[in-house]
């Protein structure tokens, strides 16, 4: 009969590895929360030197207990991927290319289109006379990294400065 030792004096790595030290050793962890969905799983940020250098799910989270759901687990490469588009990029209707366009462009563009549909769509009063000022043709949901106090400051941005009626919130932190 063959038996393997249950204890061994060697060890399953070389002395080059173990000489080797984690690659988090030395990097400042941040808490933060996944921006995914509303379920708000604990996540630790890890930087070197102002670089962000892993994300890893939070053990000391009572919702995730450390574990993060595939896209969860992805939100470094999120971050990091050197195909992620950093810059506004605009196609004109029937256009068969992107331009790409400054953020005062697009933040004016959006300006516009929000005001257009507020004046287009804007109701005073419902059909059966009771008072509504707003308008449903869009709206607004907020996430899972929001705090109370931010998504207030949304829900009355959106409410009472704009008139929008849609409005969402999932704050969980």
């Amino acid at each position: 009969m063959f038996s393997l030792p249950l204890w061994s004096k060697r060890q399953p790595f070389s002395p080059q590895t173990a000489d080797k030290g984690s690659r988090l050793r030395g990097a400042t962890a941040t808490d933060g929360v996944c921006p995914y969905c509303a379920v708000g799983c604990g996540q630790l940020i890890y930087t070197k030197g102002g670089t962000l250098i892993d994300i890893e799910g939070d053990p000391r989270s009572p919702i995730n207990e450390g574990t993060l759901c595939p896209k969860g687990a992805n939100a470094f490469q999120l971050a990091t991927n050197a195909h992620r588009v950093t810059r506004v990029m605009y196609r004109a209707p029937h256009s068969d290319r992107w331009e790409e366009r400054s953020m005062d462009w697009a933040l004016d563009r959006i300006a516009e289109r929000v005001k257009a549909a507020r004046d287009l769509d804007f109701v005073t009063r419902k059909a059966d006379g009771r008072l509504l000022n707003g308008f449903d043709t869009i709206g607004t949901l907020g996430g899972a990294t929001l705090d109370v106090e931010e998504n207030y400051l949304i829900k009355k941005l959106f409410t009472a400065g704009l008139g929008v009626v849609p409005v969402e919130n999932q704050a969980r932190i």
